[in-house]
């Protein structure tokens, strides 16, 4: 590849991978920071909600260190969404959505994780798998019996020698630092797993959508994809992507050799050497196969869901319905097209629509009726209405306000006497029936038609029969009150 046709590649690279548009934004550090602190480690998948609440505290204490973030985690999760960082799928437990980190984006991060915390790759260890297995690929590969024969012979024989060795005490066991360095070097291949099970999902995600484009593109001389299928061959589980799963997915899912690779994590983590191992790196090593177990299940759910939904969507004949609706969008975008030409797309069409009357609106703000919350939770008892006096009302209203008839009567009676009288003069003759709202009632009649005095003490019963005093403004009335 020349210079110019790779700048080219790389130019549309930049422009179209995900990864690469993710380690170039201007709020990569921000964005990678908080996306792998919740979705990069143990837990791979959160239900949207929590992750909102999670991202808006880590923007609460960016902001407090002096970080320009603005905006809510829900809006950054839209935005991450349409950008193809973060993957959405509905809740397998729950009636929501939770989010995970893109293939891509598991990438990126991986990426920058490398640039911060590089590991030396042309280890002791590294080499030697690597020559381990290209000796391995030539033995395999040798057509000839014999000497594949010969190799396997001479294995046998190393293996006898150091057999030999440690029987006479000559083979020590591995020392610490390279001990250290070997499952260092299986943890950094192990650390690519999640990466490439979302990789391995997307791609049957990508291959379920081809094999539905296919079915609805398919005619009478294409019809390859819908003969299997109606044959029951699975599409999925028969491509590249499913042959490899399958493959990969024996290993793991094997009683045996999963109860040996547990031993030998086991044995691992008893030796003396991952004590120089840190908490996360043992933590990660002991989960290994566990997650590894889950990812498969995972997608293994993942096949069988989309052969079954592929097989059920053209056995149930959905695919001509939809190929119809298919076809009457390209007539309707042919013939638009040819109009575009004649007719201007503000032009009046004189054609009336009756829209619906159901208000457009997410889904996520309907609520089911529940005929349960209208009903009553005990019988209505009917009460007749029952004859009352005149008594009972006033009490009633003296109950609830100030008989301001009664105080009027009071002061002007006690000016038939006197030219001038005080509160505490006409309570002195006439108590307070009304307990203290008889003091404010007065207080009001002194403020509206009284003119003011020397602050004066008063007295009065309450209605529970206990005696009050205070002193209040004084107020002097020299003519009647009305």
């Amino acid at each position: 590849m020349t210079a110019l046709s790779q700048a080219h590649a790389l130019t549309r690279l930049l422009d179209e991978h995900v990864a690469w548009r993710m380690l170039r934004a201007d709020s990569a550090p921000i964005m990678v920071a908080v996306l792998a602190a919740h979705l990069g480690g143990e837990e791979r998948r959160i239900e949207s909600e929590d992750l909102y609440e999670r991202i808006d505290a880590d923007l609460d204490e960016l902001r407090a260190h002096g970080f320009e973030v603005s905006g809510t985690g829900k809006a950054y999760c839209a935005q991450w969404r349409t950008a193809g960082y973060l993957v959405r799928r509905p809740a397998e437990t729950s009636r929501g959505e939770t989010f995970e980190l893109s293939p891509e984006a598991l990438s990126a991060t991986r990426f920058l994780d490398q640039l911060a915390q590089p590991r030396q790759s042309a280890t002791e260890s590294r080499l030697a798998s690597i020559a381990a297995q290209l000796h391995r690929l030539a033995v395999d590969s040798d057509p000839d019996a014999r000497t594949r024969i010969a190799r396997l012979e001479e294995q046998r024989a190393q293996i006898d020698a150091e057999i030999e060795a440690i029987n006479r005490g000559e083979a020590p066991p591995l020392d610490q630092d390279r001990a250290v360095e070997r499952v260092r070097d299986v943890l950094a291949m192990a650390e690519d797993i999640p990466s490439d099970f979302a990789r391995v999902r997307s791609e049957f995600e990508n291959l379920n959508r081809d094999l539905r484009a296919r079915v609805l593109e398919s005619d009478a001389a294409q019809r390859a994809v819908l003969d299997d299928i109606f044959r029951g061959v699975n599409m999925i589980d028969e491509s590249d992507a499913g042959r490899s799963f399958t493959g990969f997915a024996g290993l793991v899912l094997d009683p045996e050799r999963g109860q040996e690779f547990e031993d030998d994590i086991r044995r691992v983590l008893d030796r003396d050497f991952t004590n120089a191992l840190t908490p996360a790196e043992r933590r990660f090593l002991r989960r290994l196969l566990r997650v590894l177990k889950e990812r498969s299940g995972e997608i293994h759910d993942v096949i069988t869901t989309f052969a079954r939904g592929l097989r059920r969507y053209v056995q149930s004949q959905e695919y001509e319905r939809d190929r119809v609706l298919r076809r009457e969008l390209r007539d309707a975008l042919a013939a638009g097209h040819a109009a575009s030409t004649l007719i201007k797309p503000y032009k009046p069409t004189g054609v009336s629509l009756s829209l619906s009357a159901v208000p457009m609106r997410s889904a996520g703000a309907l609520r089911l009726h529940d005929p349960a919350a209208y009903d009553a939770p005990e019988t209505v008892v009917t009460h007749e209405a029952a004859e009352v006096s005149i008594e009972e009302l006033r009490a009633l209203a003296r109950e609830t306000e100030i008989d301001f008839d009664e105080l009027t009567g009071n002061i002007n009676a006690v000016l038939a006497d006197v030219e001038a009288v005080t509160i505490a003069e006409v309570l002195e003759r006439f108590p307070a029936t009304q307990g203290v709202a008889s003091i404010v009632g007065l207080l009001a009649l002194g403020a509206a038609q009284g003119t003011e005095s020397e602050a004066e003490r008063v007295a009065w019963v309450g209605a529970d029969a206990v005696a009050r005093a205070a002193r209040i403004p004084g107020y002097r009335f020299t003519g009647r009150v009305l």
